[in-house]
């Protein structure tokens, strides 16, 4: 599996890109917001994109709508530290949601597509 973490804090990318190597998913790139998260997604063709709902600059919800539109088999996983964005996030179309709060354990789970 190959990840694109999009969050406009530094030590939050390096953080997750900790995770993930631990469990060796590859990080297939970082972005700090939505233009340079698009110049990976075009370079990197990840299968996960780990979006940070709070970024800051254009909306995540429009990162959102582009990657619905361009890349519809990208899965998409919406973190956020923010309490009651979890039904905005879904609405707007993605795969699912993670709070920052929530276990190490609830994010990998929710990285891993659903089984049939």
């Amino acid at each position: 599996m190959r990840v694109l973490i999009v969050d406009d804090q530094p030590r939050v990318r390096q953080a997750l890109r900790t995770l993930l190597e631990q469990e060796e998913i590859i990080v297939a790139g970082e972005a700090g917001g939505a233009e340079e998260a698009q110049d990976h997604l075009r370079q990197c063709c990840p299968d996960v994109v780990l979006l940070d709902w709070g970024l800051h600059g254009a909306p995540a919800s429009s990162l959102l709508a582009h990657l619905r539109h361009s890349y519809p088999h990208v899965r998409v996983v919406v973190l956020s530290g923010q309490p009651g964005v979890e039904q905005d996030a879904l609405a707007a179309g993605a795969d699912a949601f993670v709070s920052k709060a929530d276990p190490p354990e609830r994010l990998l789970e929710a990285l891993r597509p659903e089984q049939p």
